[in-house]
């Protein structure tokens, strides 16, 4: 299996993303024009990750994500159920505590993370209410989620231009800088097929996060939602 379909089966999903694992982070800092480094910034920002905290990241492939919220001296996880993910991560950090796990049937105990955060992981998970529902259970009273995903630019003429790149200029890209080019195809759709802003919002709410609110960036072809749980 080379590229996942949108039923987004978990074993076809993994499988892409462990033919990609060697070279992902070159492909996304190429495809993105190198605005996922901006956007992994204000992800940064938005965790607010501090010394001793526990930081559970979810989807963090090889490491790439997780790596800011280590430097501020917390204690982070990388956490991802692509095992071709997380041997790239492993080799190259092998100081991290990388764990094999479901976001749907997270390995964790509840109430154990002051904040839990996944960026461009949710839209590959087949059922991310269940998702947004471990999260909550496995954060502390009081901690937060941060969720970094691709969503739909608020100006009508950007997201006809955006759309047309997604489908005809980013396959030939990944022609040529990707192990396996097909994923991106697939890649392009889910996030054509994703829920807008206010949508996404909702399911956080509905799956208990309180004080919901998100930030578009690059006019909002990525968007950071941020959640809270009750004390």
């Amino acid at each position: 299996m080379t590229r996942a379909s949108l039923n987004k089966q978990p074993h076809e999903v993994a499988s892409m993303f462990d033919d990609v694992a060697e070279r992902y982070d070159l492909t996304n800092d190429v495809l993105s024009l190198g605005q996922d480094r901006v956007w992994r910034k204000e992800v940064a920002k938005a965790v607010d990750a501090r010394p001793a905290q526990k930081i559970l990241d979810l989807a963090a492939g090889t490491a790439t994500s997780s790596l800011p919220f280590a430097r501020t001296g917390a204690y982070v996880v990388p956490c991802d159920f692509s095992l071709g993910m997380l041997k790239v991560g492993k080799k190259n950090h092998s100081w991290l505590p990388f764990t094999a796990g479901d976001a749907t049937k997270l390995p964790f105990r509840d109430d154990v993370f002051d904040a839990v955060t996944i960026s461009f992981g949710l839209r590959n998970v087949q059922d991310y209410d269940s998702a947004l529902r471990e999260m909550y259970r496995v954060t502390k009273p009081g901690g937060r989620v941060v969720i970094c995903e691709f969503s739909h630019p608020t100006w009508a003429p950007f997201r006809t231009v955006y759309t047309e790149y997604l489908m005809r200029a980013l396959p030939p890209v990944a022609r040529a800088v990707s192990s396996n080019p097909d994923a991106y195809v697939y890649l392009a759709e889910s996030i054509r097929a994703w829920p807008d802003q206010p949508a996404l919002a909702g399911h956080l709410q509905k799956a208990g996060w309180t004080k919901v609110a998100w930030r578009d960036l690059t006019g909002g072809v990525v968007a950071l939602h941020r959640g809270f749980k009750q004390s």
